[in-house]
């Protein structure tokens, strides 16, 4: 969850404020009225990413551009040039199976790659690290990949739900993203989507594969036929769904080292 300051003053952005029913007021537009000294709530964006647990210590492997959304997005660059500047205001990881999210910071950010390391307190979790592959030759050029994320977010989560339970959920949560989500893990309804492919080609910086993912799938894991996380999914071609793009997992396994 994403909040914005000036950089000067430090203030955070404000909805100015709220009417009688409790949405934020507008201009003539319909554009919500924003101020850094207004009295309504403060202004959040929800951003959803794919990670996965790479050691027993908490540490949770994704891309740069999920722990720090705001990096390379040219959709928030109108307001970082009006002297605005992005601060997370809260970051949680939810996993398959357990009921509640878990807060968690960003631990390291690698120079190299968009990739990043998220750490939480999953001692009492009862969840394990996932396997990640050894050397160079764990992805070779035409073999297969199995891909896990959650492309879409929370669209493809709700989507899958049950009309009834989609009803409990809207009625106890009133559309809050961070209580929808808590809502659909006591639910036991977070699970990620799978897909297959194969790798169309292997270089020195990244993994080209086929399998299907969207926004809200950056930083799934890629598997190779071992069952071993060869890459860390990052970009894909728009315009071609035979071509996305995974960090080769070595990258992360250098930000794990202390």
């Amino acid at each position: 969850m994403l909040a914005f300051r000036e950089h000067t003053t430090g203030l955070r952005l404000h909805y100015a404020g709220l009417t009688g029913s409790g949405e934020p007021t507008t201009d003539e537009h319909n554009n919500p009225l924003l101020s850094l000294t207004g009295n309504g709530p403060e202004v959040h964006l929800n951003v959803f990413g794919t990670g996965f647990l790479a050691s027993a210590s908490g540490q949770i492997l994704t891309n740069h551009h999920v722990a720090e959304p705001w990096w390379q997005n040219d959709d928030l660059k109108e307001m970082l040039d009006q002297g605005l500047e992005p601060v997370m205001a809260e970051m949680t990881a939810y996993f398959p199976g357990v009921p509640h999210g878990i807060a968690v910071n960003t631990e390291k950010i690698s120079f190299a790659a968009d990739v990043a390391v998220v750490k939480g307190n999953v001692s009492e979790l009862g969840i394990k690290q996932i396997a990640l592959a050894d050397g160079h030759r764990s992805a070779v050029s035409g073999g297969p990949v199995v891909l896990l994320g959650y492309p879409t977010a929370l669209d493809a989560i709700l989507a899958r739900a049950g009309a009834e339970t989609l009803q409990s959920i809207a009625t106890a949560t009133q559309g809050d993203p961070k209580q929808v989500m808590e809502e659909l893990a006591r639910h036991n309804l977070i699970r990620p989507i799978t897909t297959q492919g194969h790798i169309g080609d292997v270089l020195p910086d990244k993994i080209v594969y086929d399998a299907q993912t969207t926004s809200g799938g950056s930083g799934g894991p890629l598997f190779n036929n071992e069952g071993k996380v060869i890459g860390i999914n990052f970009a894909m071609v728009r315009e071609f769904g035979g071509s996305n793009f995974a960090i080769p997992v070595g990258y992360g396994k250098s930000l794990l080292k202390p």
